[in-house]
């Protein structure tokens, strides 16, 4: 049987959606909201009336119940598309994957039906965030100093997290902590408002600076006991690195199972990215002249152009494969969420540096936008795992046999 890339109509009609979504209210503030550093509110609220925050979400909990849910190729069109837009409003509008990705997959019935509505409401906007890195302990999962310890009818949660998405904003939290008494991690869901969560320093960042990055602490923070996540794997849940639905996973294990299908997200983001600068310096070249024509008929700039082309095709390539493995149920055995990620994000940095380099003086003063995706594309080959570690990842994958 011949490989099929076609998308379905509903695709279609969901990617045209976020596209013209991106175009008509994002780009347009994009620069805005990147100088003052401020979340983008009211496109967050009619990203919310439109379903573009809730689009893969089952049915039976308010969403959109696209048929691949969160992690798919309608997922990775849609990411791609507010992307192409501005990379930190679209981590924004999907942010609350953050929170109810984890709840989806390992959360209890119970617990999916109290939280995951929540995210569904078209007329609230409802953040998510995943505390994983803390100061000591970014990919080094092992050495998280966060813990968790239990005192009667309540968990209580101790330690900082650090550059976290939404940190102190958002109204769920999904924060991994150590369990002395159990000698591992788990995971527990901390809502917003809860005594003993605040937020720390709200960074500054080069890039990616419409998207609200802070500390989380946690002192003396108390979690009701039936807020800790379960680390079975819920039933219809793509399994990852060889496990089985309905397997126990330790704590560590569920983050990394988390990552590998995460990174898949972030993959298509920063496509978005690199079609954003590639489009953009393929029309600049094709107006600017010098020497009598356009510089695009210069050999140079076409092979540059030609290359980009290239390598985004490819990158995208890569990720819709691992999107289809997760979505088909088979296990990642080689980290494909890994190598798209990876893939993805040196693409897009490559991208964006040809793109600023094309438009010369132009790239490199905001005029253009080329220099804030050059900004925003850099952090992709730093956050969800940085690309030395998922070249780590990738490589014991591949030689583990």
């Amino acid at each position: 049987m011949p490989v099929d890339f076609s998308l379905t109509d509903e695709q279609r009609e969901i990617q045209a959606l976020a596209h013209e979504f991106a175009r008509r209210e994002i780009r347009p503030v994009a620069a805005e909201y990147d100088a003052r550093e401020e979340m983008p509110w009211p496109v967050l609220e009619k990203a919310a009336r439109v379903g573009l925050l809730s689009y893969g979400l089952p049915e039976e909990y308010g969403g959109g119940g696209v048929t691949d849910g969160i992690v798919g190729i309608t997922n990775f069109l849609v990411t791609e598309e507010l992307a192409w837009g501005c990379a930190a409003i679209a981590t924004e509008i999907g942010s609350s994957s953050y929170a109810a990705g984890p709840i989806l997959a390992f959360g209890s019935e119970e617990q999916k039906r109290r939280y995951l509505p929540r995210f569904c409401d078209p007329e609230a906007v409802r953040l998510g965030a995943l505390c994983l890195t803390e100061p000591q302990a970014g990919s080094d999962i092992s050495a998280i100093a966060t813990t968790a310890r239990q005192a009667g009818e309540a968990w209580v949660l101790d330690g900082r997290k650090q550059f976290i998405t939404n940190g102190g904003i958002a109204d769920v939290h999904v924060v991994f902590a150590r369990v002395p008494e159990e000698g591992g991690t788990a995971a527990f869901i901390v809502e917003g408002g809860t005594p003993g969560l605040t937020m720390g320093r709200k960074e500054r960042k080069l890039g990616m600076r419409a998207s609200h990055t802070a500390e989380v602490v946690l002192e003396d923070c108390l979690v009701p006991l039936q807020n800790r996540l379960e680390t079975r794997l819920a039933a219809g849940t793509p399994a990852a690195e060889g496990a089985r639905s309905g397997e126990e996973l330790s704590g560590a294990a569920t983050a990394l199972t988390l990552l590998q299908y995460s990174r898949m997200t972030f993959a298509a983001a920063a496509l978005g990215l690199a079609r954003a600068a590639f489009e953009y310096a393929r029309d600049y070249a094709l107006q600017r002249t010098t020497f009598g024509v356009p510089i695009a008929r210069h050999q140079l700039i076409a092979a540059k152009l030609a290359q980009m082309a290239m390598e985004i095709e490819a990158a995208r390539a890569l990720l819709w494969r691992a999107g289809w493995l997760a979505f088909s149920g088979r296990p990642l055995a080689l980290a494909e969420g890994s190598m798209a990620k990876c893939m993805a994000a040196d693409v897009a940095v490559r991208s964006c540096e040809e793109a600023v380099q094309i438009l010369g003086g132009h790239g490199y003063v905001r005029d253009h936008p080329v220099e804030k995706w050059y900004r925003d594309a850099k952090l992709y080959q730093i956050w969800e795992g940085t690309n030395e570690i998922q070249r780590l990842v990738i490589a014991r994958a591949i030689t583990r046999r």
